[in-house]
């Protein structure tokens, strides 16, 4: 499975850009993204340093090395790790059993964390609609929609659609830089899968939603709500869930304080994929649509 990842980006990367071998034999070298919005985390400053799951205090699993349990004496001198061993994303691969204690530490420290039965049910619908299609039916990553994006990128000659599902997004915001590099994107594989053993879906998409940036400076629904409606999130309208589902993918470019006619683009396009998955009737998205859109501000 991992290989299969590692495989999606290179065949992406080799149409764009010639170098593609030297690029995936360097170490951290960009996966080049033209045009890509900033996208921030809540735990930028902290996500800066490298994950490390046994400073929440849960025991992790031996870890895979050449060195052996058996004690050296004071005058040998054990084995030194390999270079594989030494590279970040191999270390969490093999010490990684559970992140459930590194999660519930981050979300104490999340300010206005909403539970998902505060929230209005059409937010999380929307957001499954426009986000992550197929959220329910993968383990963390989305075979499916990796294929997807590479027929499009390939098509392209350019890297114009990621294949993120709302699981890796979430593990991104709560422990990694949104550097574009594949030693990141390895953490972030790996991290996913085992936040899907970790946790339920719907516990995913209650992190997801409270993390998650929404541009114009709000960071997860609470502040979105009362940020850009002045709203609680159990409260927000279908026309509204839908604006504030169409941020995350392009926060800086589609917040309505930004430009409005292209929130409102977006918050169409979310609406349409919410009818067409079977979450709101036709009626329902027809009043959508025509929904006047009260700003706070």
């Amino acid at each position: 499975m991992v290989l299969t990842f590692f495989i999606s980006f290179a065949v992406t990367l080799y149409m764009k850009d010639s170098s593609f071998f030297d690029e995936i034999f360097s170490a951290d070298e960009q996966i080049k993204s033209r045009g890509a919005p900033e996208i921030k985390t809540l735990f930028d400053e902290q996500n800066n340093q490298p994950f490390d799951p046994a400073k929440y205090g849960e025991p992790s699993d031996k870890k895979i090395s050449a060195v052996d349990d058996k004690n050296f004496s004071a005058d040998e001198t054990p084995p030194q790790p390999s270079h594989a061993e030494e590279l970040g994303f191999l270390d969490t691969l093999n010490t990684m059993t559970s992140i459930k204690p590194a999660v519930d530490e981050k979300i104490k420290n999340i300010p206005h964390y909403v539970p998902l039965d505060r929230m209005s049910n059409f937010l999380a619908q929307a957001i499954v609609s426009v986000e992550d299609a197929r959220f329910y039916k993968h383990k963390g990553f989305d075979l499916i929609g990796i294929a997807r994006a590479i027929f499009v990128n390939v098509e392209a000659g350019e890297i114009q659609e990621g294949a993120s599902t709302i699981t890796q997004q979430t593990v991104k915001n709560l422990f990694l830089t949104s550097d574009q590099t594949f030693s990141r994107k390895a953490q972030e594989l790996v991290l996913s899968m085992n936040m899907e053993k970790d946790f339920e879906k719907e516990k995913i998409l209650e992190i997801y939603l409270n993390v998650i940036y929404f541009g114009s400076n709000f960071y997860g629904i609470y502040d979105a709500a009362q940020g850009y409606f002045g709203k609680e999130p159990a409260d927000l309208t279908i026309a509204e869930c839908a604006m504030l589902a169409g941020l995350p993918n392009a926060p800086s470019l589609y917040s309505p304080y930004v430009d409005f006619h292209l929130a409102k683009q977006r918050q169409l396009v979310v609406i349409d994929a919410m009818e067409k998955a079977g979450v709101i009737s036709k009626k329902e998205a027809e009043s959508a649509r025509i929904e006047e859109i009260v700003l706070v501000r």
